[in-house]
């Protein structure tokens, strides 16, 4: 039996024999498409290479794609554990030609490979066509010697593909397996052909038309191939079982989930089960490709495949978080044929633990909100959408969880309901949302790359260059020149400054093309095309004209230093904290270094201490930098950081910097994969310094820091602060530490004391002299105006009225700054009687607030007008006078 491994395998080598190029697979958060949450189909990536916007290097592909479907209309989650097909996460298999050959080849290809190399009997298998295309009927009957009752014509949609309303597009065909008899459903075409006898393992798209916007459709001068075979069904069906859950992947990740539960996959334990395997691909895919947990875009999708697989595990009685428990598995069943698992095995484990861990602490509470409105319902009752909302917005529960679990309880949801609670986030997620980045104009860019090649940069070994100018944008729009006081993007042959990426800013600079210029910024387009913000200050300049430009020496030597800087940062973060640290963004300039990177709690000062020290321990060897080009491959197997979720072309620089502290053991302090601009020996750093440190998202921290000048110009700015102090009092300044100390206790103490004398006043009467209560439709009423008591004070005094009240209520607003607090607390007999939310509410009203909340035996609220205290008290004795 071949295993899904060697399916993979024989498919690549098939087609690579065939003088195929053999693609790894993309990242799953799209490179060239801004509107895809992620990569859905094996196509994606070589989506600008079918239509036209780049050349393809190589005229056949293959590749083995990974897939991730769980966000937009791409959505199969629901279903994902209930049937024996769908999947978050899968792996398409493709081979593609772009203009080289057509249907033929395709066809032969796909016939050859399913019935020679897969060894698929002929008699169970069928093809569909679409309803016109008789060249593709014939072709299947010449090439596979099908007879026509087993080639179906199909019209509509599911067998004519389109990229959108215009561009490529054509007809499809596909190739069925008969999984026999004893399965019902018909062949496609047939009234039954929903059941599950007859499964699609194969698809080849025909790329043969261009559509207008009119819908007519003309004939491609170079029509191409896209095919998509998904690895986890054709599996199913060489290892001779119906569902993908029976195949060996599914099998070992079900088996470590049923030895870590102790529960067997069987009846119905075993959709959730189905459910922990797969999620548990498509989140660590997920993860080692960069994308992290939250509470938008892609985090957001990502949190939601994650707490839905941590919602069964604990149906399943898991008492301890269980999916990092399974990684290992996944790994070792997948990291052969991806490799960026391996690499982020800590990544991957430490971030399934912490966000199980949080989740579980939210889960409890959050299902008793769930029962409680449960239990109100009948038999196919429907949640109501407040509570969905409810369960999202405070306990984290993702809708199709809350879903999920009214499903198994016989319940739907409103959805409506929900939705409209959600309006305003979503709203607010849509104006955040910035896809993968791509600017409007991202088409102009590539267009011009295709025209004119990569930028050539020379910035590497020089400081000045002269380039040719290639283009000319103003507003975003294509002009022939550009005159004094203009500002606009220059697209040079060739240039000494960098543009924008890999977290470091771009250069500027200064410069001539006939008058003078200047640049206030450089960035990167269409990949490799470096793009110049010119601000015109004399003359003119158009297109074809020579620019002569020169680096600001300054702000290059600053920012090539603290780029320098992060690389050991990174790898001093490692070493202190864990291997689990990864860097999830920076940006460095000529100011500071802001460094993001995954770990779960905030750093302490001793290991801010340690960071620094290390860094520059390494500073101080003044050791030189060394800069290697090689392929990715070799130089992650040669032990360089790679950053999850890039994609590397063929050639990348390795930067190595300082070395390790181990004396037995020969090996640098950091080699990463950089294509910025950095020092030649780390001494040119001078010095770092780490000046802020916070969490900016669930298990994302950042850390500010600075280097050379800046950093000693911030220490001395410090060291003036603590002799300031100093001087105040009167003191050395290694000693304030603990004269602050002592102010501090004092502090505490003297608060302590004019709180006791605060009760001792408030319990003396207040404003109103004795404490005696008063009684309103024969409830008993203690209620005082107090001066001086801010909000936090009133609870405990609340407390010590109602043991002088014995039954009944206490009302109490305390004056601070000219604000009001409320507080109200009835007594235990009240229940039932009285509402302390409602009197206070109604006190905060009288009082020119918005409301009050708490619970009906204590309750809080706050006014801006302390003025109108009492009338915040008569408005709670007419409250409980009625």
């Amino acid at each position: 039996m071949a295993s899904l491994n060697q399916i993979r395998s024989t498919f690549l080598d098939y087609f690579a024999k065939a003088d195929h190029r053999v693609v790894p697979s993309a990242p799953l958060v799209p490179q060239n498409d801004p509107t895809l949450l992620f990569v859905n189909a094996g196509m994606v990536p070589f989506k600008n290479m079918f239509t036209g916007v780049e050349t393809p290097p190589h005229p056949r592909a293959t590749s083995s794609q990974k897939c991730v479907r769980a966000g937009g209309k791409h959505n199969d989650l629901d279903n994902v554990g209930y049937t024996a097909r769908h999947h978050t996460f899968f792996e398409m298999l493709g081979n593609f030609s772009f203009g080289d050959y057509f249907k033929a080849e395709a066809i032969e290809f796909a016939w050859k490979l399913v019935t020679g190399e897969f060894g698929i009997s002929p008699d169970r298998l069928m093809a569909t066509v679409y309803v016109d295309d008789d060249e593709a009927f014939d072709l299947w009957k010449k090439i596979a010697g099908l007879p026509e009752s087993r080639i179906a014509r199909i019209a509509g949609s599911d067998n004519f593909w389109s990229m959108g309303d215009t561009g490529p597009c054509g007809p499809c065909t596909e190739i069925f397996f008969d999984h026999g008899e004893d399965v019902p459903g018909g062949p496609p075409g047939s009234p039954d052909q929903d059941g599950d006898r007859w499964v699609e393992i194969w698809n080849l798209v025909f790329m043969q038309f261009e559509q207008a916007a009119d819908g007519t459709r003309t004939n491609l001068p170079k029509p191409s191939i896209d095919t998509g075979m998904g690895l986890e069904r054709v599996g199913a069906v060489l290892q001779g079982v119906h569902s993908n859950y029976d195949t060996d992947l599914f099998r070992a990740l079900i088996a470590a989930s049923e030895e870590a539960t102790g529960v067997r996959a069987e009846g119905d334990e075993a959709p959730s089960h189905r459910v922990i395997a797969d999620h548990l691909r498509s989140s660590s895919f997920l993860i080692a490709d960069g994308v992290t947990p939250s509470n938008e875009g892609r985090g957001y999708v990502l949190r939601r495949i994650m707490r839905r697989a941590m919602r069964h595990a604990h149906l399943l009685g898991a008492k301890e978080p269980l999916m990092h428990r399974l990684a290992p598995t996944l790994i070792e069943q997948m990291g052969g044929a991806y490799p960026e698992l391996g690499r982020a095995r800590a990544a991957i484990i430490d971030t399934l633990e912490q966000e199980e861990i949080r989740f579980r602490t939210t889960l409890g509470r959050g299902m008793t909100l769930f029962d409680e409105a449960a239990g109100k319902l009948g038999q196919g009752g429907m949640v109501p959408g407040a509570t969905a909302f409810t369960l999202y917005d405070t306990y984290g529960f993702p809708l199709d969880l809350t879903e999920d679990e009214a499903r198994r309880r016989g319940l739907s949801v409103d959805i409506e309901g929900f939705e409209a609670a959600m309006a305003e986030q979503r709203e607010r997620g849509k104006a955040n949302w910035k896809g993968s980045g791509q600017q409007a104009s991202a088409a102009e860019w590539l267009r011009l790359r295709e025209q004119h090649g990569p930028t050539r940069f020379v910035g590497y070994e020089a400081d000045e260059s002269k380039g040719t100018i290639l283009a000319i944008l103003k507003d975003g729009q294509p002009v022939d020149a550009a005159e004094a006081g203009d500002e606009v993007d220059v697209l040079l042959d060739e240039t000494a400054l960098y543009g924008e990426g890999g977290g470091q800013a771009g250069d500027q600079g200064a410069g001539w093309a006939n008058g003078m210029v200047t640049v206030s910024d450089t960035t990167r387009q269409a990949g490799d095309l470096f793009v110049h913000r010119v601000h015109v200050g004399s003359g003119g300049f158009k297109v074809g004209d020579q620019m002569s430009l020169s680096v600001n020496p300054a702000w290059r030597k600053q920012t090539r230093a603290n780029h320098s800087a992060t690389h050991l940062l990174h790898a001093a973060l490692r070493n202190v904290l864990g291997e689990h640290v990864t860097q999830k963004g920076q940006m460095v300039d000529a100011e500071r270094i802001r460094f993001d990177f995954s770990h779960n709690s905030a750093l302490s000062e001793a290991e801010i201490a340690d960071i620094e020290a290390e860094v520059n321990t390494v500073i101080l060897q003044n050791a030189p930098a060394r800069i290697e080009t090689m392929a990715p491959e070799a130089a992650i197997a040669a032990g360089a950081m790679a950053l999850f979720g890039e994609k590397y072309g063929d050639e990348v620089r390795v930067l190595t910097l300082g070395e390790g502290f181990d004396p037995m053991e020969a090996k640098p302090y950091s080699v990463e994969l950089c294509g910025g601009t950095h020092v030649e020996r780390t001494g040119d750093i001078g010095l770092f310094k780490i000046v802020s440190e916070g969490g900016v998202a669930a298990g994302i921290r950042r850390v500010e820091a600075l280097t050379g000048n800046a950093a000693r110009a911030w220490l001395d700015d410090q060291a003036g602060v603590a002799r300031r102090l100093a001087r105040e009092f009167k003191v050395q300044p290694a000693d304030v530490p603990a004269r602050v100390e002592a102010l501090q206790s004092s502090v505490k103490a003297l608060e302590k004391q004019v709180a006791e004398l605060k009760k001792q006043a408030a319990l003396g009467g207040g404003s109103g002299g004795a404490a005696a209560p008063e009684e309103i439709g024969g409830i008993k009423l203690i209620a005082r105006v107090l001066d001086g008591v801010g909000g936090k004070e009133l609870r405990p005094l609340a407390e010590d009225f109602k043991k002088q009240v014995g039954s009944g209520v206490v009302a109490l607003v305390g004056l601070s700054d000219g604000k009001a607090a409320v507080t109200v607390a009835a007594t235990p007999d009240m229940a039932g009687k009285v509402n302390a939310a409602e009197l206070a509410k109604a006190a905060v009203l009288a009082m020119g607030g918005q409301g009050a909340g708490g619970k009906p035996d204590f309750a809080q609220g706050g006014a801006p007008d302390g003025s109108k205290a009492e009338e915040g008290l008569a408005a709670i004795r007419q409250a409980l006078g009625g």
